[in-house]
């Protein structure tokens, strides 16, 4: 195998991920539009607020514009960037920690969104709205780390294409 695609083997979980996550956001947007299901979703408060908006449309956005899009973006850049520079990235292990906080938040995200969606909505049906505002206390927490883990992939990305930039900058 040729030295250049040795080199960006490790992208190719960017676009598994990419991939997968764009598949998930299919299956989701069928699922969402069958009318059983579209009619629970909207009696829980879709697209518009309550619950219901966590599950249709924010956790289906997310899943298809940030685990389908960014992280292949994410990994376009990093295989664009050394090509059309003429010079290396500034950190493969950055790129590295950039995939994984990525992509595990993006699960936390998806997940949380689709578990609190879901409980709350049912808990809102059987009209048990005391302990539906005790779960949504739980869902800011849960919803502000794992937005917090999805940032720091954002922001280690950020960091490495500015270093590697800077370091372009510095070099004969």
């Amino acid at each position: 195998m040729n030295t250049l695609h040795q080199d960006y083997r490790y992208l190719v979980k960017f676009l598994v991920v990419s991939a997968g996550s764009l598949f998930i956001g299919t299956v989701q947007g069928v699922l969402q539009v069958i009318h059983p299901i579209r009619v629970w979703l909207d009696s829980i408060g879709s697209p518009y607020g309550g619950p219901g908006h966590m599950i249709d449309p924010l956790a289906h956005a997310h899943i298809n514009t940030i685990g389908g899009l960014v992280i292949f973006l994410m990994a376009g850049i990093y295989y664009l960037l050394p090509l059309f520079g003429g010079k290396p990235l500034y950190s493969r292990r950055l790129a590295e920690h950039t995939f994984w906080w990525t992509t595990l938040g993006i699960a936390g995200f998806y997940t949380t969104l689709i578990i609190f969606g879901t409980w709350e909505g049912e808990l809102i049906l059987a009209q048990r709205t005391a302990e539906a505002a005790q779960v949504h206390r739980i869902y800011g927490i849960t919803i502000s780390l794992v937005s917090t883990v999805m940032g720091m992939g954002f922001w280690i990305f950020f960091a490495n294409i500015f270093m590697t930039l800077r370091q372009w900058r510095k070099l004969p």
